[in-house]
């Protein structure tokens, strides 16, 4: 069967929007590992970058809400909370202004500190009191 004109426009615009994208991601295999690493290839212009190296995208072309703010991570192995809060903060659109990272923090701030849950260095609580109920042993009477 023959294609329509209407069909074969819309598939060559998407042949060329994928050709872009590849594109700008830096070539093949740049691409290939976004699409691994994000499920996605997006594209945008570079908004920023925070102390840990992750670096801030906005799309303003495509008008998908909640899908044109992005973070690249600096690391392969990425966490959400790695994010600090002034970028969670526009990542989540908690506001449209985007983080003044040259100016100092105030004193009251600490430290982005990453969720280690699952790691060596995870949050174990103890009880600092004497259990109230002695716990059963097996083979003990």
């Amino acid at each position: 069967t023959l294609l329509s004109a209407p069909a074969t426009h819309t598939r060559m615009a998407a042949v060329l929007k994928t050709m872009r994208l590849i594109s700008e991601a830096g070539g093949v295999k740049q691409a290939a590992c976004k699409l691994w690493q994000t499920g996605t290839i997006h594209h945008g212009k570079l908004v920023g970058e925070d102390e840990l190296g992750n670096k801030y995208y906005e799309n303003t072309e495509d008008k998908i809400f909640a899908r044109n703010r992005y973070v690249v991570y600096k690391e392969w192995n990425c966490n959400a909370s790695e994010i600090s809060p002034e970028w969670h903060a526009w990542m989540h659109y908690m506001t449209d202004d985007k983080p003044n990272t040259s100016s100092p923090k105030k004193s009251w701030q600490i430290k982005n500190i990453p969720n280690l849950t699952g790691t060596k260095n995870n949050y174990v609580p103890y009880s600092t009191t004497k259990p109230k109920v002695e716990a059963w042993v097996p083979g003990r009477s």
